[in-house]
């Protein structure tokens, strides 16, 4: 499929319901195991996207638009969520995530993109020149493997118990 703004937005004003209708009222056994390491929890996926739509999505959006003397964006740490909600139940962070996705998707839709705008170039630290419409493609594909994610991290808390049908569920060992 060709990146359109009307495709990116159907899936991004639809992320925080998804997350909500996953983790609203659920205890902390689904909501905070990870799959070892370094990985994100649903708890942490919900904390990561809150601090993505605080710094890294629209705010690089501007820089783009703005195309002033410095396109480079500053480098995202994918990490900081952990400080910022530590401690914050899953409504509150819920609710966080709501607002700030309506507030930047407001903004996004009162800018009027044309073709023009979406060729425009930023500066990533690691990938170099990359485009808004690249940027605005990448929120999109973001918030959908992050939704894959929580699912699969989800899933992974009944590896064991569904027995033998586990050789039907790959998600349990992906």
């Amino acid at each position: 499929m060709d990146f359109t703004l009307t495709n990116a937005i159907e899936i991004l004003e639809r992320t925080p319901a998804a997350f909500r209708a996953l983790m609203s009222g659920l205890s902390d056994d689904w909501t905070t195991p990870n799959e070892g390491g370094d990985t994100f929890s649903a708890i942490d996926n919900l904390g990561h996207l809150i601090h993505g739509e605080r710094t890294d999505w629209i705010p690089r959006a501007r820089i783009i638009l703005a195309q002033g003397q410095s396109v480079r964006f500053a480098t995202f740490d994918r990490y900081a969520h952990r400080a910022e909600s530590a401690g914050k139940p899953v409504s509150q962070l819920l609710d966080e995530f709501a607002a700030l996705r309506t507030r930047n998707l407001d903004e996004l839709k009162q800018w009027r993109l044309t073709d023009r705008e979406l060729v425009l170039e930023g500066e990533h630290p690691a990938l170099g020149r990359v485009t808004l419409k690249q940027l605005l493609a990448t929120w999109v594909a973001h918030d959908l493997g992050h939704v894959a994610q929580t699912s699969r991290v989800m899933a992974k808390q009944y590896r064991d118990a569904v027995g033998p049908w586990r050789q039907y569920l790959p998600v349990l060992d992906r």
